[in-house]
């Protein structure tokens, strides 16, 4: 009797096992989810899986060892700095201000997380970098608008946050670039370290701000957010050193000058060709006697940056030593929560990142699309294509999506909730529709191909997509096409097996452009006022120049620089409601042929209540959002 119970025991266990692997491999198991959500919300306690050197002189010898010659040319797989972040408007909110007007807020890309911009407003006033300066305007009423100050800095601030009374200014200092020569005809070193500075302050007095803290990171400035009263700064500075020359990174507190001992610094033990320390650091607004917090990290140069209410994540190109070989992307994460910074683990995928947009994380799981160039021996044998991966809390893969639109690349990406929108580009448009309801499972439910592209996609409500990129025209002439002039999209996904483009408006001729292309946070949109605004240069072709048609790579001439207001709704589709332009000479700024360089170049726009701002370096004009009939204007220093 004891054996028969017993061996009934083996066999409910072995077959419980047996059930619970079978839950686990196919990742629909609700219980199997919670518990990864569980592990989701506890991001942050784990085990580094980067080591800290014990010395310099180990941090010395690792570089010299492991640096690699510079790769040979492979596709685009070189990634240089980014100048700034690449940041998005998640849903653009209309919040209550103080003063009982609703206004537009920075187009982000998670709720929650502020990205830094050259113009906030906080629903009464607006703060805006123009050239060297940083203005602060009293915007609202629109009738007792002008300037109160300005804030004079060396440099043009690379963006700034509006938190309360406290406005923080992103600022970078390049130093003198003094060459100096090596001994022996060695190659020339620049030792001058460019620094970024953040500088908080008090504006409780719109007319006097007083600077109230500052702190400098060694480096050039890669991007930023804000969560609550916290600003997150993400600074890289390249290793300079030859042989036994290298410089630690320096932080400059209130209380004066720390080096960040190499003993303080992570490492992953990887070869690569461009060293650089990362630097983190947080700062809280509020309080000017919190002591900031940082971690340094020696990385490759880093490439993308995706940031959640919880975690950082930063992305940075990989080559193999072959000829052959794939670029991959190396991810880490590193955890923050109310100001504290804690290395949290690392992963990598195949495949280059195109920018945040192509990052998500979503209950527990890590989201990314990447593109592979392959380039064997020459580029006529270069092959491309584009891949999804999803993974867990360790940041291993579990789930992959590959080969998507082989000879293609990604021209654009968007996660929404557990649906992820990919276009890809080479000749047509492919809108693919990526299922993710289980991540361990992803699959393509339908695509939609069309001509042109969209370099940015924005959500608008649950079941439609907005697109805004460029038309184009195949080449006859091979396996590419002419883009032209800018192309808005609305896509209709409600039945995903079959995505449809239900309006569409095209602006201008080839050599047509809009900063919302490269830049989201150029564009204003909002669901609930049927508004959607982007700042476009006008090119056009006259086309009594061509009697025999005109040639799809022929470009227009600039003619109109400004912003284009539109109607947007699921009934009308897209209807242009006016223009909005600061030029004030067209023929001069013809002539000139710099647009986008001009002081009068239409670079934001913004409301507050029922007007509409428009802001370029010359000037601020008002305008209702009714009719656009002009209200005011202000013109700046």
């Amino acid at each position: 009797m004891r054996g028969k119970i017993v061996m009934a025991l083996v066999c409910f266990l072995l077959i419980g096992g047996l059930l619970t692997m079978l839950q686990c491999a196919s990742g629909r198991s609700g219980e199997v989810r919670e518990t990864r959500f569980r592990e989701f919300l506890s991001w942050g306690t784990g085990q580094s899986e980067l080591s800290r050197f014990s010395s310099y002189e180990e941090l010395k010898e690792f570089v010299k060892k492991n640096m690699e010659p510079y790769p040979p040319l492979r596709g685009s797989g070189i990634v240089m700095f980014e100048v700034s972040a690449s940041v998005t408007m998640g849903d653009l909110a209309t919040i209550t201000g103080g003063i009982s007007a609703d206004y537009s807020t920075t187009n982000i890309q998670v709720e929650g997380v502020d990205e830094a911009d050259i113009i906030k407003t906080d629903g009464e006033y607006i703060y805006l970098v123009s050239e060297n300066k940083v203005i602060i305007v009293k915007a609202y009423p629109p009738e007792e608008a002008l300037v109160l100050s300005e804030i004079e800095l060396d440099e043009r601030p690379q963006g700034i946050f509006i938190n309360g009374d406290k406005l923080v200014v992103l600022h970078q200092n390049w130093g003198e670039l003094v060459v100096r020569y090596e001994p022996e005809g060695g190659s020339p070193t620049m030792p001058e370290v460019p620094q970024t500075s953040i500088k908080v302050y008090d504006v409780s007095d719109r007319e006097n701000p007083v600077l109230k803290r500052e702190v400098s990171v060694d480096g050039q400035y890669f991007g930023s957010r804000m969560i609550s009263d916290y600003i997150y700064a993400v600074i890289n500075e390249p290793v300079y050193g030859r042989d036994d020359e290298v410089r630690l990174p320096e932080i400059c507190f209130d209380d004066g000058i720390k080096e960040i001992p190499a003993t303080e610094i992570y490492y992953s033990d990887i070869s690569d060709y461009s060293y650089a320390f990362t630097t983190i650091v947080a700062i809280n607004t509020q309080r000017d006697d919190q002591e900031p917090a940082y971690e340094t990290i020696l990385l490759g140069a880093t490439s993308n940056m995706y940031v959640s209410l919880n975690n950082i994540y930063i992305t940075f190109s990989e080559w193999g030593a072959a000829a052959s070989a794939s670029e991959k992307t190396a991810i880490h994460r590193i955890h923050i929560e109310d100001g504290e910074i804690q290395y949290d683990g690392s992963g990598e995928v195949p495949g280059r990142v195109l920018n945040q947009f192509s990052m998500d994380e979503y209950q527990g799981y890590f989201r990314i699309a990447t593109t592979i160039n392959n380039i064997v021996r020459s580029w006529e044998e270069a092959t491309s294509q584009n891949n999804l991966y999803v993974l867990d809390v360790n940041l291993d893969v579990v789930a992959r999506l590959e080969g998507l639109a082989p000879g293609e690349q990604i021209y654009s990406a968007r996660f929404m909730g557990d649906r992820c929108y990919l276009v890809t580009f080479k000749k047509v448009d492919p809108l693919f529709v990526i299922d993710l309801k289980d991540p361990y499972n992803p699959e393509v439910l339908g695509q939609l191909k069309i001509t042109g592209y969209s370099d940015y996609l924005h959500p608008y409500g649950e079941n439609h997509v907005l697109g805004i990129g460029k038309e184009a025209v195949a080449a006859e002439e091979g396996d590419f096409a002419w883009y032209q002039g800018v192309k808005i999209s609305l896509f209709d996904v409600s039945d995903v097996a079959k995505p449809k483009e239900i309006a569409k408006y095209e602006i201008g001729d080839r050599g047509t452009d809009s900063p919302v292309l490269s830049d989201h946070k150029a564009l204003l949109f909002d669901e609930s006022k049927n508004l959607l605004v982007i700042p476009v240069l006008v090119a056009e072709i006259d086309e009594e120049k061509y009697p025999y048609g005109v040639p799809p790579y022929e470009y227009g001439d600039y003619v109109w620089q400004g912003a284009y207001v539109f109607d947007i709704s699921l009934d009308e589709g897209l209807e242009l409601r006016g223009r909005i332009t600061h030029q004030e000479d067209d023929t001069e700024l013809r002539k000139s042929g710099y647009y986008f360089f001009s002081d009068h170049s239409v670079k934001r726009s913004l409301y507050i209540g029922d007007v509409l701002y428009t802001v370029s370096d010359a000037k601020i004009k008002m305008n209702s959002l009714e009719n656009l009939e002009d209200i005011n204007e202000v013109r700046l220093p």
